[in-house]
């Protein structure tokens, strides 16, 4: 099984790697002895993130979620970054390809399918919903420091 790769750390950052994201099927996430997931792998933790977490996900053509899902407090961001599929949520089904971003409260009822011809990539974000205010759209300060390599 693929694992994911320590670039650099230090006090305030930390890097990693996934590897390339045609080499996504390499992973297989393990929820218990029954539930194996191919092809997802969450970052967050080997990124020591505090306030998120990641995964990225592989379908193969013809391959879905398989199941419908909800969250107690987390919202999710959904990117596609390569392919074509389906989302539903609630029941409302729409088409995603590269490019689509989906938001979903934490009580939305979701699911992907890969209904295309060609492996669909998907980038999930999630984090604590209704947290970000007015004040956090503001929280980034400009230095004065040159930037140097």
């Amino acid at each position: 099984m693929k694992q994911i790769e320590k670039i650099a750390e230090a006090a305030n950052f930390s890097a990693i790697n996934v590897g390339a994201l045609d080499r996504l099927a390499d992973y297989v996430l393990e929820l218990g002895s029954e539930v194996k997931i191919s092809g997802k792998v969450f970052g967050g933790a080997d990124l020591k993130a505090t306030g998120a977490e990641f995964s990225f996900q592989l379908f193969q053509p013809g391959t879905e979620t398989g199941f419908l899902h909800t969250h107690k407090l987390h919202e999710e961001l959904y990117f596609f970054l390569s392919g074509e599929g389906e989302f539903q949520v609630d029941g409302q089904v729409f088409p995603v390809k590269e490019g689509s971003v989906v938001r979903v409260a934490p009580d939305g009822r979701r699911s992907v399918r890969n209904n295309g011809t060609l492996p669909l990539v998907m980038l999930c974000v999630q984090y604590r919903g209704g947290t970000f205010t007015a004040e956090d759209a503001t929280d980034g300060m400009l230095l004065e420091d040159p930037v140097k390599w």
